[in-house]
């Protein structure tokens, strides 16, 4: 069975970070990277459904760091993944959530919609308007890398949807959104947040660098 080897000096402070929410083996990025990276290669010669059932048996598993790794490894697969699996897959976004996890996980469905771009719509409605407010922050921030291929429609209805949601991490969510898109197409942003009756923490996190161009 593939084992991580903790740094116990790391684990209190990691777990603190999170709140004391998970317990932590105490690995930090690139020391996990490196003690996964032969597991996450051999990934990639197996069958999806093997695949599959590794990232749950990892997923699984207490210490933290093995739904980091659960996730490296739907990433490095993400070239051969189907909608079948990103349907799967999306049902993670509710186990052991935390941001961590979550926007982790929403680079692997934006990394697929990029890959697809003909099904970000069905991988949209996947997160759009669920009752779990961590699969709508999904919904939110699923573009968050894209700028000329983003879909802005989209982008407004996951806004609109939950503008006067009162959760924190939707709220910073579509602050996030904004401000990312806003290095792209400022004055698209702009006028949407003009239009809009947002909350404050949307408008500050999302104006923030058009407000410094405008200095």
């Amino acid at each position: 069975m593939f084992e991580l080897v903790g740094d116990k000096e790391n684990k209190p402070f990691m777990e603190r970070y999170m709140r004391n929410q998970f317990s932590f083996l105490g690995l930090k990025t690139p020391a996990r990277k490196r003690q996964s990276k032969a597991l996450i290669q051999a990934s990639k010669r197996l069958p999806l459904n093997d695949v599959l059932a590794e990232i749950e048996a990892l997923y699984r598993r207490d210490n933290r760091e093995y739904q980091y790794v659960a996730i490296d490894m739907a990433y490095a697969n993400v070239t051969r993944l189907r909608m079948v699996e990103i349907e799967k897959l999306s049902a993670y976004i509710q186990i052991k959530s935390w941001w961590d996890t979550v926007d982790t996980w929403r680079k692997v469905f934006g990394k697929y919609v990029s890959l697809h771009p003909t099904e970000k719509g069905k991988v949209f409605d996947l997160f759009y308007r669920h009752p779990n407010f961590w699969m709508r922050r999904v919904a939110i921030t699923l573009q968050l890398l894209e700028k000329e291929t983003l879909d802005k429609k989209l982008l407004a209805q996951a806004i609109d949807y939950d503008s006067q949601t009162d959760e924190f991490f939707i709220q910073k969510a579509i602050g996030w959104a904004l401000r990312n898109y806003s290095k792209y197409d400022p004055e698209w942003v702009k006028t949407f947040i003009a239009q809009r009756s947002l909350s404050k923490l949307a408008v500050r996190e999302g104006a923030k660098i058009i407000n410094k161009l405008t200095l």
